[in-house]
């Protein structure tokens, strides 16, 4: 299961993470984000202890999804030490996000 990410927890569970993070945007009245959800959630198991997976409800927390330009949702951003290493945008198959996530481990 993915992490809800906030907008009071991004900095520490993100940017200071010292695994590299992959956050979905996502609104709960977006249908494609409902079908991205599944795919992070079972990365979230699938990588447990290797790599942090989280999402963040923009429609609750505006703060980072303009930070880093989220002007369309479902938005999925890789980070590692920090900076943004990784970006999708619309819908993917799973396998295309766990690409992004076996490049940094």
């Amino acid at each position: 299961m993915a992490l809800a990410i906030t907008d009071a927890t991004f900095d520490e569970v993100v940017l200071k993470s010292d695994k590299p993070v992959m956050v979905d945007f996502w609104a709960a009245w977006c249908g494609p984000c409902r079908m991205v959800g599944p795919i992070i959630d079972q990365l979230g198991e699938e990588y447990e202890g290797k790599v942090v997976v989280g999402k963040v409800d923009v429609d609750a927390n505006q703060e980072f999804a303009a930070k880093y330009g989220v002007r369309n949702i479902p938005t999925v951003l890789v980070f590692h030490n920090g900076e943004v290493v990784g970006k999708q945008v619309g819908v993917a198959p799973k396998q295309t996000y766990a690409d992004s996530l076996d490049a940094l481990l």
